[in-house]
């Protein structure tokens, strides 16, 4: 997600009240001062993990030596690093920057046309909101890619669906119309085609025999899920909720800003509602929020986006159970163009980063961090094996348990079950059902006293290992993070766990701080031989356990020498081999990007990656072009991915080894 959105909102120190324990007061506590590992878990920590798995890498941890503060030094490491590829230098380039030896080729950015009959892409955007409906997204972001066939042929042809987290004001309209929202047909036209910006894409893409990919027009596949399009609500809070009764006829529709994702082990494509809030608004000078609103973040004035004035969808005034339908987990049918998304509300209702899918004993489990500062983790895990949810004609994510994390001083943990008639969660306490707990989501989990934590963000699983790695991006006011250096934490770090035995459905587990980010020039906290970066954001664990680290560093912060990141430079891409803490740097984007969603082909020989808001309107980079963007001169930060004064425009990058080889290695 873009930590800029975050900036709009009228309390970015978060909106949780409450005193339960944050994550930089447990890391804080001296008992647990472990040192931060880089990698491989250090000896004081292997105590904390049972099983032959770790036997391994606790025998060649201990061969290891380690510096006077415990951390494993990369000069020293006792394993080889699986990685292959020379570190590149930190940049400011408006360019895409990759190792010697890789090839990077640029695909779909937004606006391109998924069938013949649309209108082909105009660089003074003037495109229609109808035309946009029927184009890429805007602002590229989690993503995944699905084989449409097995063996090699999957490997040249697939599904790749992406997320479109939000719409820029200033590069989505023309200079004739302004950026400014009226309360009148040009004003409605506009929200119209920000809506039709926002969403999925899905789009059939395929490789040619010289390694060159392309989007395939008229693909049977290709398809726009938007903040238009019609949608069920599935789970304990059925669609004829009371909350869900929404002024405005019709079915639920839309889904917006969707931000990180997931893939069920059934085939199926997760998006996630994020800064949702920020959408509604109202000029009705009566408007106050509920403790459920204020608790949600949700505000008169929203982000700015003022699309209230032209859509009463979105006046808090006039419309107030239209928030109700977003903050959910949405499956799509990839393979299924005619299906319907279903909001799953088992998932509970909060800024869902993501949804990580793994499986344990046969269940389908779900990891998902609320991204704002000082709010929470979650997990959700089926009754039952998904398998036989399915062959009971049920889906496994409408039947299981939510939970929340709360992490202790000493390393350890719990999942705390969000289930209502459980703990603080009564009749007697006002807890009406089951779908009351869940609409509440947040207000259930500080009843239950869940662990405030520093913006969680992506999760992935290393199934090698039973980890679970977590990215917490930055925050402040909730202490230092790692100790009282750290606060505020501009920096952010990683978190990993993992539950006894390497169960994820077990409600215990064992934690501590994988990676710190940050400039050691700036914060002596940071080991001086580790690879630079900051604001880490996405992760993944690829198939041979490489975790890919991606970062989104806020656009007041990039390139500042007095916010402490001007020797980091733009946003980049790093790998890490966990088994020994090598960290490099690989792709560094241009200016004013996050660079966000990375998956890869099965054979691991070409990874898909995006580059999101690139040319937004950059502190550093407003200060040298004389101004910020704007709808007249929108290229004033960036013209990537085409250069020559061109609007700037979100899109993937195809990366792939000019040898051939696997991605990293």
């Amino acid at each position: 997600m873009s930590d800029e959105i975050i900036l709009g909102d009228e309390n970015p120190n978060g909106s949780n009240p409450t005193r339960n324990p944050s994550l930089a007061d447990i890391i804080h506590t001296p008992t647990s001062r472990r040192g931060l590992m880089r990698g491989a878990l250090g000896l004081a920590a292997m105590h904390f993990f049972a099983g032959r798995a770790f036997a391994g890498v606790a025998a060649r941890v201990g061969a290891a030596a380690q510096d006077s503060n415990g951390i494993l030094s990369e000069a020293t490491d006792a394993v080889v690093s699986r990685l292959g590829f020379t570190q590149i230098a930190p940049n400011s380039d408006d360019a895409v920057t990759v190792p010697a030896g890789y090839r990077v080729q640029v695909i779909v950015p937004w606006g391109t046309p998924l069938w013949s009959n649309v209108p082909a892409f105009q660089e003074d955007a003037s495109n229609t909101a109808a035309d946009q409906e029927r184009q890429v997204g805007f602002n590229h972001d989690g993503m995944h890619f699905f084989p449409i066939h097995g063996g090699q042929a999957g490997n040249r042809r697939g599904l790749l669906v992406v997320n479109h987290e939000y719409t820029d004001a200033n590069q989505i309209y023309s200079a004739a119309q302004g950026s400014t929202i009226t309360n009148d047909a040009a004003g409605r036209e506009k929200v119209q085609k920000a809506l039709a910006g926002h969403g999925v894409s899905v789009i059939e893409i395929r490789r040619d025999n010289h390694g060159n990919w392309s989007h395939v027009v008229d693909s049977p596949f290709n398809r726009r899920v938007t903040g238009n399009t019609p949608v069920h609500f599935s789970g304990p809070v059925p669609k004829n909720h009371p909350m869900l009764q929404s002024n405005i006829t019709g079915a639920p529709r839309g889904t917006l800003n969707n931000c990180a994702h997931g893939v069920t082990p059934w085939g199926t494509y997760l998006a996630c509602e994020e800064n949702w809030n920020g959408y509604f608004g109202t000029d009705d000078p009566t408007w106050t929020p509920t403790p459920l609103e204020a608790r949600y973040g949700v505000s008169r004035s929203g982000f700015g986006y003022n699309w209230h004035r032209a859509e009463p969808r979105f006046d808090l005034a006039v419309n107030r159970n239209e928030l109700n339908h977003f903050g959910w987990c949405v499956e799509i049918n990839p393979l299924d163009p005619q299906s319907t998304p279903v909001k799953r509300t088992a998932l509970g209702r909060f800024k869902h980063e993501g949804a990580t899918c793994t499986e344990s004993r046969g269940r389908v489990v779900v990891y998902s961090g609320d991204d704002e500062n000082g709010d929470y983790f979650y997990k959700y895990v089926s009754n039952r094996p998904w398998r036989q949810h399915r062959a009971r004609n049920e889906s496994p994510l409408d039947h299981g348990v939510l939970y929340v994390a709360q992490f202790d001083a000493n390393g350890s943990g719990r999942w705390i079950p969000l289930v209502h008639g459980q703990g603080a969660l009564t009749v007697a306490n006002g807890w009406v059902d089951q779908a009351d707990v869940l609409l509440r989501t947040r207000m259930a989990a500080d009843a239950v006293g869940a662990t405030r934590l520093h913006r969680p963000e992506w999760v992935t699983v290393e199934e090698q290992t039973g980890f679970v790695y977590l990215t917490l991006t930055n925050g402040s006011g909730n202490g230092a993070p790692v100790n009282s250096n750290r606060d505020p934490n501009p920096y952010g770090h990683i978190v990993r766990f993992r539950e006894t035995r390497g169960d994820h459905t077990e409600t215990d587990f064992q934690w501590e701080v994988f990676l710190l980010a940050g400039d050691s020039a700036y914060d002596p906290a940071v080991p001086a031989n580790q690879a630079i970066f900051g604001s880490p954001d996405g992760v993944w664990s690829d198939n041979d356990g490489i975790l890919w680290i991606q970062t989104d560093i806020s656009n007041s912060s990039q390139n500042r020498a007095d916010r402490g990141y001007d020797n980091i430079g733009n946003n980049m891409m790093l790998a890490c081999d966990p088994r020994n803490g090598d960290l490099r740097r690989f792709l560094v984007g241009p200016r004013g990007c996050e660079i966000t969603g990375v998956c890869m082909t099965p054979d691991m020989r070409t990874m898909f990656c995006n580059v999101q808001h690139p040319g937004e309107s950059t502190t550093f980079w407003n200060n040298q072009a004389g101004g910020a963007p704007t709808v007249q001169n929108p290229t004033r930060v960036s013209s990537w991915p085409f250069g020559s004064g061109r609007r700037p425009r979100p899109a993937t990058l195809v990366i792939t080894r000019i040898d051939g080889g696997k991605i990293g290695q």
